[in-house]
């Protein structure tokens, strides 16, 4: 088992942005006045809009790298362009893959092959493998992976475990759960925490 050597901090914060509005720059028509011909109606204001679900972005935290890094945050596996592309990033440090499904062989992953060697990955999955060809189709790719598993509840099974555990860039498994239990997880070889969120 790889001991969880890095003090790493998975908080979900929202990302929060604000804008102040500026007076109006053109004339205005005079309040109940019908807009001059050709005229493009002026957009709604963002005050009187339904407030939109903000998004909820990852924030890695790590107590032992006092490197000056740059971390760069995809919501899908790139494509070996992209990853090319991060080699003329400065400072490179993190390539943080948020999946919001498994893929489900080598051949979505093997762009994961690209990855800048000074980098390397960090891949949030969530949920179970959905099957033994999925976790082990992590297994075949050769880069530098640190996989962290957010999953709801005990698995399943205990052939999902050994699945976990035959992983080997699996570095912590977290389970969100209102009361903490590690009933089902006796058998997981890697770190667990738990995770419990409130309204």
């Amino acid at each position: 088992m790889r001991p969880w050597n890095t003090a790493v901090l998975i908080a979900a914060g929202l990302a929060v942005g604000c804008m102040a509005g500026s007076p109006a720059t053109t004339a205005q028509p005079a309040p109940g006045a019908p807009p001059p011909p050709g005229a493009v109606p002026a957009p709604a204001r963002a005050d009187s809009l339904p407030p939109a679900r903000l998004p909820v972005d990852l924030l890695l935290l790590d107590r032992t790298d006092l490197r000056i890094g740059v971390t760069v945050q995809y919501r899908r596996i790139p494509d070996p362009q992209e990853l090319s592309d991060l080699r003329q990033t400065m400072g490179l440090a993190h390539v943080v893959l948020v999946l919001p499904e498994w893929p489900g062989d080598y051949e979505s992953l093997a762009p994961l092959e690209q990855l800048p060697p000074e980098a390397d990955a960090i891949v949030l999955l969530l949920g179970y493998p959905p099957s033994r060809e999925a976790a082990d189709a992590w297994n075949l790719v050769h880069a530098r992976l640190r996989i962290v598993l957010l999953v709801q509840g005990p698995p399943p099974s205990v052939t999902v475990v050994q699945d976990l555990n035959s992983m080997r860039g699996l570095e912590r498994v977290i389970a969100q759960m209102d009361l903490p239990s590690r009933a089902g997880f006796e058998r997981l070889q890697r770190p667990l925490s738990f995770r419990k969120l409130m309204d």
